[in-house]
């Protein structure tokens, strides 16, 4: 895409057919002052282009530009959706571009705390509409009519007795309107077509189950090098001595090169080479003697040291409970990788990256570089869950790049994927609580003792982890306290952050309260919500469907949890076998304001419960002698075909604003699973549920 660049209000009406409607990239209200980037992208030139986000060119095509990556989450999707809403055009008709990293131009590219449903569809909306409005007024004017007697429809604007125009035909005159003349209205909810209805697939499915679609290391450029890293043997291990004979031996080996962290990421060594192969061979084969690091840490003792920092147990609790929850790796289907490629004239990437803007910013300043001229070009990328945050392939590509002066692919296998991530921490939680007379509780205490994300600064202030984590709905009132130890190794965010163990621990303690004072876990929460809240609204919704009133049935367990954060809500409803150790049935609700597209918020629902499922039965990564003991999904046990449960996800009514979604499921859903397994047998104590932690 081409920089922006400011133009004059006459060199705009003089442009080969081009407008530019500037609107604002995080909140928009309508339109603004008319300016302009040039021409585009268009090989014709003349560009009917609402904002970065959304073009017209004079064949009519629609070209949206997604200024988020998609990382699995469907935001390519929801563009299209919402863009081809306004212009009255089909989904399949609009052209989807990714952005490069340029906050200047698109404000935030953060995929993350799910937000890019929330900030992104008031100006892809926005932008839309105006270039429709601009397109009808130019027909209007063209047939000498009223903008409103005309209306626009399958890329066509209409009029009852002049026919139409297609888009096509519009686009030069439109660019000679005045955009503070022209009024702009959204399309009513009553005559949408698209947004919310069930039925439309993701936009580019075909192209990713025919191969068509680039993912990270499918995007390198032809020619370039691939490089695998021997990385530390034990945590914080840094390289002392290299014998790179044995590597330089291997056919098609081309270099050995050292990564000093953290300028080159995590440390290690890279062997860059012609192919994946030959780089893997070249690794085998290298020697490298290790120093320093901590060769004997054990996660059993973290866990000793966190419990050991509980506060003092509170006073004036009728009921308590301890719950420990352990590191959790990240495991995204597609390992980590990065394509970089550095010349004189400045760098560029090619990742998956969940952040691009950030990273550019990132880099620039690292290398002392004008923005212009470092690139960021992000791919599709398969699971983030907040790991591509980080940046730690990419500089290692860098440093690659940089020494052998070409194109440079770094690789993670699996197990380095496994081993080398940046951890979710491992918690301590000791709740309590003081019952009415009836067994409800009317105070509540929660102590957490964790770590604090190492690879995000403001993460290191209990403060900022509180705010992050605890959301408690319910009419309860207490005190939380957050206590953080040093971290024994990398953390980072990882699927609801801290929300994913606060909400856990919470809504565990809250069903054990309800089956010590005989009360059914659905009626105890429904007793502590507002009657006309939108938590209410889903749990009833959750409850009706699962036909809650009817009981579980002989050896049946059930558990239920509920969340309202990212300004969505659900409630999650379970069935299982305890004596199994089997998740039979999840029935959930949500309130996300306006699902715009709904098969995506139902895929992204079950993709948080399957998190859930395989966590709660036995996920965990766990530490001896100084390393990570699980390397791949062999002992890192995420959840197989014969471990899902049937999943139904009911989307309620709401008139609230569009909200979040991609971290909602996985708290609720994590804490009813647990809950259902210990229906009728051990209390939950922690994650996996009846085994031991660390």
């Amino acid at each position: 895409m081409n920089a922006p660049r400011a133009i004059t209000r006459r060199a705009l009406l003089g442009a080969a057919g081009a407008l530019v409607v500037a609107v604002p990239v995080v909140a928009a209200t309508g339109p603004a002052a008319a300016t302009a980037t040039g021409d585009g992208p268009d090989a014709e030139g003349a560009v009917l282009a609402p904002t970065v986000f959304v073009r017209v060119d004079r064949r009519g095509r629609v070209v949206a530009t997604v200024p988020r990556p998609d990382t699995g989450q469907g935001v390519r999707t929801m563009a299209a959706v919402l863009v081809a809403e306004e212009l009255a055009v089909e989904v399949t008709d609009v052209v989807l571009e990714q952005a490069p990293g340029d906050t200047a131009a698109f404000g935030s590219q953060a995929v993350a705390n799910s937000t890019s449903s929330r900030l992104l569809s008031g100006p892809l909306r926005t932008a839309s509409a105006t270039a429709r409005c601009l397109l009808v007024a130019a027909a209007a004017a063209r047939w000498g009519v009223p903008a409103a007697e005309c209306a626009a429809r399958r890329g066509r604007v209409e009029h009852p007795r002049h026919g139409s125009l297609p888009y096509r035909a519009l686009v030069r005159a439109a660019a000679a309107l005045d955009p503070g003349t022209v009024p702009v209205t959204l399309t009513p909810p009553e005559r949408w077509r698209l947004i919310g209805r069930t039925g439309a697939g993701r936009a580019d499915a075909h192209d990713i189950v025919t191969g068509r679609a680039r993912f990270g290391a499918e995007s390198a450029p032809a020619g370039g090098l691939v490089a695998v890293v021997a990385r530390p043997p034990w945590i914080g291990a840094l390289v002392d001595a290299v014998d790179d004979a044995g590597a330089l031996a291997v056919p098609g080996v081309v270099a050995v090169v050292r990564l000093a962290p953290p300028g080159a990421g995590q440390g290690g060594v890279a062997i860059v080479a012609h192919s994946t192969a030959a780089a893997l061979r070249g690794r085998e084969a290298l020697r490298v003697t290790w120093v320093a690091g901590s060769p004997a840490a054990d996660s059993r003792a973290w866990l000793a040291d966190l419990e050991a920092a509980l506060p003092p147990v509170a006073g004036g609790t009728d009921v308590r409970r301890v719950y420990r929850l352990p590191l959790l790796a990240h495991a995204p289907m597609e390992p980590m990788n990065a394509t970089a490629h550095v010349t004189g004239s400045g760098v560029t990437v090619w990742a998956p990256v969940q952040d691009p803007g950030g990273l550019r910013t990132q880099l620039a300043r690292e290398l002392a570089l004008p923005d212009t001229r470092v690139r960021v070009n992000p791919t599709l990328a398969g699971g983030g869950f907040g790991r591509r945050i980080e940046s730690d392939a990419v500089l290692e590509a860098l440093a690659c790049s940089r020494a052998v002066g070409q194109p440079v692919t770094v690789r993670w296998t699996r197990e380095d994927d496994t081993r080398h991530d940046s951890y979710r921490p491992m918690s301590v939680h000791r709740l309590g609580a003081t019952l009415g007379p009836d067994g409800v509780p009317v105070r509540r205490v929660h102590q957490v003792v964790t770590w604090p994300l190492t690879v995000v600064p403001p993460f290191g202030n209990p403060a900022v982890v509180l705010a992050s984590g605890d959301h408690f709905p319910y009419a309860v009132p207490g005190e939380v306290s957050v206590t953080l130890r040093p971290a024994p190794l990398r953390t980072g965010f990882w699927r609801a952050v801290y929300a994913g163990q606060f909400g856990y621990a919470e809504e565990c303690f809250l069903s054990e309260i309800a089956a010590r004072g005989g009360h059914d876990q659905v009626d105890l929460r429904r007793r502590l919500l507002p009657a006309d809240s939108r938590l209410r609204r889903v749990l009833d919704a959750a409850a009706e469907r699962a036909g809650w009133s009817r009981g579980a049935g002989p050896g049946r367990g059930r558990g239920v949890a509920c969340h309202l954060d990212y300004g969505s809500a659900i409630a999650v409803l379970v069935t299982a076998d305890p004596a199994a150790r089997r998740v039979l049935r999840v029935t959930a609700a949500v309130d996300v304001g306006v699902p715009v597209h709904p098969s995506g918020v139902i895929a992204q629902v079950e993709g948080g419960v399957l998190d859930a499922v395989s966590t709660v039965l036995r996920a965990q990564i766990t530490v001896r002698d100084g390393a990570v003991v699980q390397s791949s999904f062999r002992d890192y046990a995420w959840a197989r075909i014969g471990d899902c449960p049937d999943i139904e996800v009911v989307l309620v009514p709401s008139e609230a604003p569009i909200g979040g979604l991609g971290e909602l499921a996985y708290p609720p859903a994590a804490a009813a699973v647990a809950a259902a397994l210990a229906e009728g047998g051990e209390p939950v104590t922690g994650m996996p549920y009846g085994v031991a932690v660390g």
